[in-house]
C-alpha cells in the first residue's frame, strides 16, 4: 500500500476572517469550520473574495481581523513555509529548466529531506497520478493535462496537513476538465486528506465537493453538502450559482386576496399554498419566488401552478431541449427532453409543481404594484 494514503489530516477553523485593501472590504466576518479529510469547495463569482481567503489560509496574504487555526493551532504569526500547506494554483509554476522527477523533488531537496525518502516518494506520486513515463521530461514536452498531474504531484510528495487548490483545471479544455476532475476526486479518496478548492465552475463544485461553501459579496451565504445546496438553496444568490441554466426568479411580494394568499410581480400572480408560506411572513412581505428550469413541466400534474408562456427561442443540447420562454413582462427558462413536434414561436402552458417551488423572504416592506395583475 502506499505511504502516501496515510498522508496527515488537519481540520482549519476560521474565525470572524475580514479582509480590506484601503477602505476597500473583500471579506466580511467570515467563520469557517472545515471537517479533517473532507474535500471542501469555496464557490463563488469573480470578485467575491474566495481566492483572497485562499491566499490568507496560506499565508500569502494576511488579514484585517480574525484567526487562522489549523489542526487546532492558530497558525497567524507563522510563514507560509511553515503552516504544512501545498497549494496547487491555476497557473501550473513548474520550473521549466528541470525534469518532471526534479520538479517533484525540489521541495524536499530544499529541506534536506533523505535522498531515499525523496525516490520513494517520487515513485509513489508517479504510480499514483500515472506519470512515471514523464519523469524525464521537460515541462515543454507535456500537455496542459500532464502539466497538472506533475503540479499536483510536487504538492503530493510534501506530505503536507493541508492541500489548497485556486482553479487549478480552468486552463484545460473542456473535456480534460472532466476527465481531470474525475481524477483529482479518486486522488483525494485515496490520500484521505483535507483539500480546499477554489472554482467558481458549479460542475466543479457540485462533482468534486464532500461541501460546497458559497461566497458572494464577501460573506458564506450557505455551506452545506452539494445536493442541499443544490435543493435547497438558502438564499437567491446561491439558487443562481448553482444550477446549470439558473433557477428562474422573479421579485414580488406576498399579499392576501380574497383570503388567500398569492404571489404578486406586476403582471403575474400565482395563489401560494400554504406550505411554502413562512411563518414570520406578513402582508406585503418582499419575496423571491424561483423554480429550476428542469422541474417546469410541458403536461398537467396534480398540484401543479398552471402559467401560459410563449416559446422564443429553442436551445438544441441533444439529449434535451432549453425552452427560452415569456410568460408577461417575465422571462423564464424550461430545460425538457426532445420533442419531435416545433414548439418555437407556439404559446404553451407551463406547470409549476407545487413541491418544487422556492420562496426566499426578504423582511423589507414591499411596496405592491400598481398595475393591476392579469
Amino acid at each position: 500500500a502506499l505511504f502516501l494514503v496515510g498522508c496527515p489530516v488537519a481540520g482549519l477553523e476560521l474565525r470572524n476572517i475580514s479582509k480590506s485593501f484601503g477602505d476597500q472590504p473583500v471579506l466580511r466576518d467570515l467563520s469557517l469550520q472545515v471537517p479533517d479529510g473532507s474535500f471542501t469547495i469555496l464557490l463563488g463569482p469573480s470578485g467575491c473574495g474566495k481566492s483572497t481567503l485562499l491566499r490568507i489560509i496560506a499565508g500569502l496574504d494576511s488579514q484585517t481581523a480574525g484567526q487562522v487555526c489549523i489542526d487546532g493551532t492558530v497558525v497567524d504569526h507563522l510563514p507560509p513555509a511553515e503552516r504544512d500547506i501545498a497549494m496547487v494554483f491555476q497557473q501550473y509554476a513548474l520550473y521549466p529548466h528541470l525534469s518532471v522527477r526534479e520538479n517533484l523533488a525540489f521541495a524536499l531537496t530544499i529541506r534536506r529531506t533523505p535522498r531515499r525518502v525523496i525516490d520513494e516518494r517520487i515513485a509513489e506520486a508517479a504510480q499514483l497520478l500515472d506519470i512515471e513515463p514523464l519523469l524525464d521530461r521537460k515541462p515543454k514536452d507535456l500537455s496542459g493535462g500532464q502539466r497538472q498531474r506533475v503540479a499536483m504531484g510536487r504538492a503530493i510528495v510534501r506530505k503536507p496537513k493541508l492541500f489548497l487548490f485556486d482553479e487549478p483545471l480552468s486552463n484545460l479544455d473542456a473535456q480534460l476538465r472532466t476527465t481531470m476532475r474525475i481524477e483529482l476526486k479518486k486522488l483525494q479518496q485515496r490520500l484521505q486528506a483535507t483539500m480546499i478548492y477554489v472554482t467558481h465552475d458549479q460542475v466543479e463544485a457540485m462533482t468534486l465537493g464532500d461541501r460546497i461553501v458559497v461566497i458572494e459579496g464577501g460573506r458564506i451565504r450557505q455551506a452545506d453538502e452539494p445536493h442541499r445546496t443544490y435543493a435547497a438553496p438558502a438564499e437567491p444568490s446561491v439558487a443562481s450559482l448553482v444550477g446549470t441554466p439558473p433557477m428562474n426568479r422573479w421579485e414580488g411580494a406576498l399579499m392576501t386576496e380574497g383570503g388567500e394568499t398569492v404571489f404578486r410581480s406586476h403582471d403575474l400572480t400565482l395563489p401560494m399554498p400554504a406550505r411554502l408560506i413562512p411563518p414570520d411572513s406578513t402582508q406585503n412581505s418582499a419575496v423571491t419566488l424561483g423554480i429550476r428550469p428542469e422541474d417546469i413541466q410541458l403536461r398537467e400534474t396534480q398540484t401543479a401552478l398552471p402559467l401560459s408562456g410563449l416559446v422564443e427561442l429553442v436551445e438544441d443540447l441533444g439529449a434535451d431541449l432549453l425552452l427560452h420562454c415569456r410568460a408577461g413582462e417575465r422571462r423564464l427558462v424550461v430545460r425538457t427532453a426532445r420533442r419531435a413536434d416545433r414548439v418555437q414561436g407556439q404559446t404553451m402552458t407551463l406547470f409549476f409543481p407545487v413541491d418544487k417551488l422556492h420562496l426566499f423572504i426578504d423582511h423589507r416592506r414591499f411596496d405592491p404594484p400598481t398595475t393591476t395583475p392579469t
